[in-house]
């Protein structure tokens, strides 16, 4: 099986609901096998926190609505895997 396997999403949310709910709701969701969440930044009225999503042909758009719902905004997608295996990305001479 195919499809989304991976996405890291830079998300700005309000401090409620906390990153344990954010986290407890994506990772219900269908085909979502687990959910990290790292605070990256905070200030008097939000977080920027990075969430980290692994599951096996994941649906970005019903990913993207439970944050909505939760009064998130993805500010990007900063990576995204796909395909039958999780393909690490590699340090080069460039990086």
């Amino acid at each position: 099986m195919g499809g989304l396997r991976r996405l890291v999403l830079d998300v700005l949310k309000s401090h409620e609901p906390s990153s344990v709910f954010f986290a407890i709701k994506l990772s219900q969701l269908e085909n979502v096998e687990g959910v990290n969440i790292t605070l990256s930044e905070i200030d008097q009225e939000t977080e920027s926190v990075k969430i980290t999503i692994v599951g096996t042909d994941m649906d970005y758009e019903v990913i993207r609505n439970v944050i909505e719902g939760l009064g998130g905004v993805v500010h990007s997608i900063d990576e995204v895997v796909a395909g039958k295996k999780i393909v690490e990305a590699v340090k080069t001479e460039q990086d």
